[in-house]
């Protein structure tokens, strides 16, 4: 995606610098201070809201197959789904004299479990979960069809997955004419830079890293050679999954607040553009460069955890945990680590 500015500055600027043009090196510091009284103002602080879309909570009931084992999806650190220790055709039935045990990767569940709990249907339900719960759950029930009827067992496996929400960010390319390469203005100026962005987001709870920071010599078409600063930065959200989450409005969520994020750089780069435009003395010596402004939505997994949506089709955007405990069937788990763009609107999986 291109940041273009609704006025553009004057085209000249280039060739006025490739011929040689005498420029105030002391002009970088008044432009870059300008922008800072331009700054757009501040917006409320904003926290964390899980995902409008996540997985089912603990309304949701599942219930399991005798002929395969049923995937289970369970968010980090939260209350999982209704397990329950019966098919379809068995939760529309009456069991006489029903009795259920569970067994886990570590062994036989208890009801009195403080992380992993029965109710009194035989149901079970995770509280608070944990990556190390992640793995292959079986249910033994005994049951009557009716009372006349000898009793019957039935097994029932799960496959239950941590996980979480993938790393969410914004990451921006930008070019600077700029002083010659070895020159300390560089320097000076790529940490103000770096101050006003992080400044512009602060209140959104959000957070500017400066991922590179390169200064070639370019040759310009039909004109010399000038130096240029490549700046790439992100633009991430300071959530933490366990952390508190006071604020109730959806437009805390982090996807809404990142969107913001991004609003504001977009709006600073265009009012850089807007300045210079507008500006009748000699350009300063390092200034920004219409258009060159690129933006990248970035969707990445957390390492240990992986999107697979041929393995996950009901959790296909889910980073999901690659090694559920102990479970090794002939089913597998292939583990992808993904980094979603929107510029090609395709994901690509490390």
């Amino acid at each position: 995606m291109e940041a273009s500015a609704p006025g553009r500055a004057r085209r000249g600027w280039r060739r006025a610098r490739a011929a040689g043009s005498p420029l105030s090196r002391a002009a970088v510091v008044l432009v870059v201070s300008a922008l800072v009284l331009w700054a757009p103002p501040s917006v409320g602080y904003l926290d964390r809201l899980p995902r409008s879309a996540h997985l089912p909570q603990d309304s949701v009931k599942i219930v399991g197959s005798p002929n395969i084992p049923v995937k289970v999806y369970v968010m980090l650190h939260q209350k999982s789904p209704h397990v329950l220790c019966v098919t379809q055709r068995l939760r529309n039935s009456e069991l006489i004299d029903p009795s259920f045990q569970w067994h886990g990767p570590k062994g036989k569940i208890i009801s009195e479990n403080s992380t992993a709990q029965i109710t009194s249907t035989g149901s079970l339900v995770f509280q608070n979960f944990e990556e190390s719960m992640s793995g292959v759950y079986t249910c033994f029930l005994e049951y009557k069809p009716t009372v006349e009827e000898v009793i019957k067992n039935l097994q029932l496996k799960y496959v239950v997955y941590a996980y979480r929400e993938p790393h969410y960010y914004y990451q921006f390319t930008a070019r600077y004419h700029a002083a010659p390469c070895n020159s300390i203005y560089n320097i000076s100026f790529e940490k103000k830079l770096l101050q006003i962005l992080s400044k512009l987001v602060l209140d959104l709870s959000c957070e500017v890293s400066l991922l590179k920071s390169e200064c070639h010599r370019v040759k310009m078409q039909r004109a010399g050679l000038q130096n240029e600063l490549f700046f790439t930065f992100s633009v991430s959200s300071l959530d933490t999954e366990k952390g508190p989450k006071p604020c109730a409005d959806h437009s805390c969520e982090s996807s809404k607040r990142l969107s913001k994020a991004k609003n504001l750089i977009e709006r600073f780069f265009n009012q850089q553009v807007e300045v210079l435009g507008r500006r009748e003395e000699p350009l300063p010596e390092i200034y920004y460069i219409e258009g060159t402004l690129r933006m990248v939505w970035i969707n990445r997994c957390f390492p240990g955890y992986g999107m697979n949506i041929l393995k996950h089709p009901r959790c296909p955007e889910c980073c999901v945990i690659c090694s559920p405990g102990s479970y090794n069937s002939r089913d597998g788990i292939h583990c992808l680590q993904c980094n979603s763009s929107m510029v090609f609107g395709a994901k690509a999986c490390l």
